[in-house]
């Protein structure tokens, strides 16, 4: 408390300590005693029990727990909304949706994903996938096709090889597994999977709905058009190529034919039937084949010859056997009503194309005008393919070029040697002269199969040096 006083009035005679504040106004503070109040005593004690206090702590720090949970989840959740703002702001429409992610449907996918390796089924499984082997597909030595159905409504073919005392099964179940259950080519029938115990061997492969080639080449009733079947002859180089050239092991074949070429839906074409077929290492020169492997007629001279080595080019040979009947869409041996007369069709385009007279013969297989050129060219890789020397032989990816087009095919040179004569020389590759093309791989800009061209270069028929 302070008390004015106005400079009027007589100053106090008291021992108080004035503060001038200005000329006219001072403050006095007054002194005060120690003891002239009486503070309140500390309490004496006689209040809540212990034990009452402490529950009353341990609920009041249970309230500020969880009104903290409760705080920093409401936090969360906002800072989460805010996110998904911001991010879904500035996406695409082709972008993933980090925050909508369907987890049964990434479950799907992983369980898919783990299905791209053939699948172990039980024979249980496969008798309810045919229904009790309901619908036979075909039936040949090796055993019985018959068409299923997986649950999620996949059509299925169930290959059932037939038991014996002998191995050859045993190794034919071995070799379709081990190659074609390693790859995936969309030129390649696709195994889903197999069974194996001690009653049953079976493989199951993706159903294809158009069958084998073979019955649409050779059946009365020719429905496909040529500019199909052209595509049905690169497709089936493409798989093939994949099999010698991309994959980690090379896989050969062994039984190129019609009846081995499978038509989808679409008609597009996939390589089946691996019974016969063989891993071996790509620096491999050629690989050790013991017994008979093939089909008589689409078989490849070396394998007449006794210990000549067999590499990859006997599955370039058998098709281009192949696109001999693609060509004249018929069988290349007919037998007529004599017994002693041969007609033999890839010998017969060999005759015509010597004469310079392939043309014509298109036009005698009934080719219409607008395919008679990819026949000409068709014609001309089957000869290619055909040479008695395997060196000779293109590669299936210079086959696969050279059906296509945009390539200039050089002039093959005259095959079935091996038809007239007898001995292993027949089948070595000839010495090129310097004045030829040299022997390259069809990876060059010149090859020996082929030469490189534009569309510019073919219309005024420029052609490249050779160096």
């Amino acid at each position: 408390m302070f008390v004015a006083i106005l400079n009027q009035i007589s100053p106090s005679t008291d021992d108080s300590n004035p503060v001038e504040i200005s000329p006219s106004i001072e403050i006095f503070y007054p002194k005060i005693s120690p003891t002239s109040y009486d503070f309140p005593s500390p309490p004496s004690g006689n209040g809540l029990p212990k034990g009452v206090a402490y529950i009353i702590g341990l609920i009041t720090v249970a309230v500020i727990f969880v009104v903290a949970v409760y705080c920093a989840q409401r936090m969360k959740r906002a800072v989460v909304s805010e996110l998904k703002a911001e991010v879904a702001q500035p996406m695409t429409s082709n972008a993933i949706q980090v925050w909508e992610v369907d987890a049964p449907k990434m479950e799907k996918f992983f369980i898919e994903l783990a299905q791209e390796n053939p699948v172990r089924f039980t024979a249980q499984q496969l008798f309810t996938f045919t229904e009790n082997y309901n619908t036979m597909l075909g039936r040949g030595g090796f055993g019985s096709v018959y068409k299923g159905q997986f649950p999620n409504g996949v059509k299925i073919a169930v290959k059932v090889l037939n038991r014996g005392p002998d191995k050859s099964i045993e190794e034919q179940f071995m070799a379709e597994v081990g190659t074609i259950g390693r790859t995936y080519h969309i030129n390649l029938v696709r195994l889903y999977g197999f069974c194996y115990d001690q009653f049953m061997s079976a493989l199951v492969y993706e159903f294809m709905e158009n069958g084998s080639l073979d019955k649409h080449l050779f059946s009365e009733n020719q429905n496909l058009e040529w500019d199909k079947l052209h595509q049905i002859a690169v497709g089936t180089a493409k798989g093939i190529a994949y099999l010698h050239e991309e994959c980690k092991q090379r896989i050969i074949h062994y039984d190129i034919k019609p009846g081995n070429v499978l038509l989808d839906e679409n008609f597009a074409p996939k390589v089946a039937d691996f019974g016969l077929a063989k891993l071996c290492n790509r620096e491999d020169t050629h690989v050790t084949v013991t017994g008979y492997r093939g089909t008589p007629g689409y078989l490849a001279p070396e394998f007449m010859l006794k210990n000549f080595p067999i590499t990859y080019k006997c599955d370039v040979y058998s098709f281009g056997i192949l696109l001999f009947e693609i060509v004249g869409r018929r069988k290349n041996t007919n037998v007529s009503g004599s017994s002693d007369s041969l007609d033999w069709f890839p010998k017969q385009v060999w005759e015509e194309y010597e004469k310079g007279k392939l043309m014509e013969l298109t036009v005698a297989c009934g080719i219409e005008e607008k395919d008679r050129v990819n026949a000409e060219r068709m014609a001309m890789v089957a000869l290619w393919c055909a040479q008695d020397s395997p060196e000779m032989r293109p590669p299936m990816s210079a086959v696969v070029k050279m059906l296509e087009g945009g390539v200039e095919i050089m002039p093959p040179p005259k095959p079935f040697h091996y038809l007239f004569s007898v001995g292993t020389d027949v089948l070595k590759a000839p010495k090129t002269s310097g004045s030829g093309s040299g022997y390259t791989t069809s990876e060059g800009t010149n090859s020996y199969w082929y030469k490189e061209t534009t569309p510019i270069m073919a219309k005024y028929e420029i052609t490249m040096a050779s160096i």
